[in-house]
C-alpha cells in the first residue's frame, strides 16, 4: 500500500481543515487507516485510526469531539476533518495503514505515507 496525504495548510485557531490521504494498491479496502501526527521538538503520535469497513473509529483524547476519521473504499482514500483546531493541534500530520484498527492506536504501523503540515495561528 502507498499513502499519499495532501490536505495541509496555515488556518487560524477555531477554524477548519480536512485531510486527504489517497492510496494505492488492493490490499486498502481489507486495511485498517489512521492518522498521527508529529509537532516539532516531539514524538510522532496517535491521532485517529479507522477499521476496514469504516464501522469503528478510535481517536486520541486530545482531538476527540473535535476530529473525524472517515474513509471511502470506492476511490482509495481516508480523511480526516479538522474543526475547532488549537495552536497545539501544528504537527505533520501522517497516514498510516495495517492490518488491524486497534493495532494502529497502539502505535503498529504497517505503512507510512508522506507528511502534510497543518499550522493553526493563535
Amino acid at each position: 500500500v502507498q499513502l499519499q496525504a495532501s490536505g495541509g495548510g496555515l488556518v487560524q485557531a477555531g477554524g477548519s481543515l480536512r485531510l486527504s490521504c489517497a492510496a494505492s494498491g488492493r490490499a486498502f479496502s481489507s486495511s485498517a487507516m489512521g492518522w498521527f501526527r508529529q509537532a516539532p521538538g516531539k514524538e510522532r503520535e496517535f491521532v485517529a485510526a479507522i477499521s476496514w469497513s469504516g464501522s469503528n473509529m478510535d481517536y486520541a483524547g486530545s482531538v476527540k469531539g473535535r476530529f473525524t476519521i472517515s474513509r471511502d473504499n470506492a476511490k482509495n482514500t481516508v480523511f480526516l476533518q479538522m474543526n475547532n483546531l488549537k495552536p497545539e493541534d501544528t504537527a505533520v500530520y501522517y497516514c498510516a495503514a495495517g492490518v488491524l484498527r486497534q493495532n494502529l492506536s497502539r502505535g503498529k504501523v504497517d505503512y507510512w505515507g508522506q507528511g502534510t503540515l497543518v499550522t493553526v495561528s493563535s
